[in-house]
């Protein structure tokens, strides 16, 4: 998940159920096999409730509230499934076909349990452990999987595969992003490492910090970041940037599908920041694709657009 201005992350868990509940771990350590037994006690649970239905498991009925679980979906061949979705999944075109429920943040409960589903799906956000624990009640699954690094993004494509049955189109999927990643890392290999500054909001200011996602991101595409303190999205003040003088500033407030996204922008003449290095030489360079900040299949593609807004001309390996 990126920086939503809507609220903090939820936990991942797999709700299963009136009275059960089974942590999921997603992050990059957990073990293989711990993972295919959470998942196996889902599907198992999932199967007699779609037999209850007059459905294999196979035909299990699906609603995903972020966009980046909605391509996942469809990357590894299982969009067919998806019978709701939220007001933000927007890729592929296909998607958007499908019935909305609401928001990422703010869905409705009733338009989401109109549409009979049999799991519920979505990146770890501001709705997560309140809607999770209505879901519960309700007798449905949930599967909220963490998606702060590409190990993470890789294993939810692995996760939401073996739950959907579509573990071939999740291993195909994942062997396109590390391709992707690869070429990427080969073309800014030979090149200098360039001072980075990814901006998420201006007022106040919100930054890519260590640990995060997008701090990730940067340096896979042969950046430093500059912001080297307050967790992953700090707030800071401009004598900060003034002072770490990036040599190119990433804005990230351009349209990326998810709340919070498609912010005014930069404010290039504003007092200090038009003191900005970066400002003054025009190195201000907009991350307006949704591919570059959404934690999905597409993240590959993302990676290769914030190694070409770091680089410009110097990246002359085609991606």
């Amino acid at each position: 998940m990126v920086y939503d201005r809507r609220g903090a992350s939820a936990r991942s868990t797999l709700r299963l159920g009136r009275s059960r509940s089974v942590p999921l771990s997603t992050s990059s350590n957990a073990a293989p096999v711990q993972r295919r037994a959470f998942l196996a006690a889902l599907t198992a649970l999932l199967m007699p409730s779609c037999k209850q239905r007059g459905l294999s498991a196979q035909r299990a009925r699906v609603i995903s509230l972020s966009p980046s679980t909605t391509e996942a979906a469809f990357a590894i061949g299982a969009g067919a499934l998806l019978v709701g979705r939220s007001k933000y999944c927007d890729y592929p075109p296909e998607a958007q076909n499908l019935p909305i429920v609401g928001g990422y943040a703010d869905p409705s409960l009733e338009a989401i349990l109109a549409l009979d589903p049999t799991v519920v799906i979505g990146a770890r956000g501001p709705a997560g452990p309140a809607l999770e624990q209505t879901l519960k009640a309700r007798g449905l699954a949930t599967f909220f999987p963490e998606t702060e690094s590409f190990a993470q993004i890789e294993t939810m494509l692995e996760d939401l595969g073996r739950l959907l049955h579509a573990e071939a189109g999740a291993a195909d999927a994942i062997a396109r992003l590390r391709a992707k990643k690869d070429a990427v890392s080969a073309a800014v290999a030979p090149l200098p490492r360039v001072k980075v500054a990814l901006l998420f909001d201006v007022a106040p200011i919100v930054a890519a910090g260590p640990g995060g996602f997008p701090d990730e991101l940067i340096r896979l595409a042969g950046g430093e970041n500059v912001i080297t303190e307050g967790g992953p999205y700090p707030t800071i003040n401009i004598e900060i940037l003034l002072a770490r003088n990036p040599d190119v500033l990433l804005d990230g407030m351009a349209d990326t599908g998810m709340p919070g996204g498609g912010g005014p922008g930069i404010p290039r003449d504003a007092p200090g920041f038009r003191e900005l290095s970066a400002v003054r030489e025009g190195r201000v360079r907009s991350l307006a694709t949704s591919t570059a900040l959404r934690p999905g299949p597409r993240i590959g593609d993302g990676l290769a657009s914030i190694a070409r807004a770091i680089h410009g001309d110097a990246l002359t390996r085609p991606l």
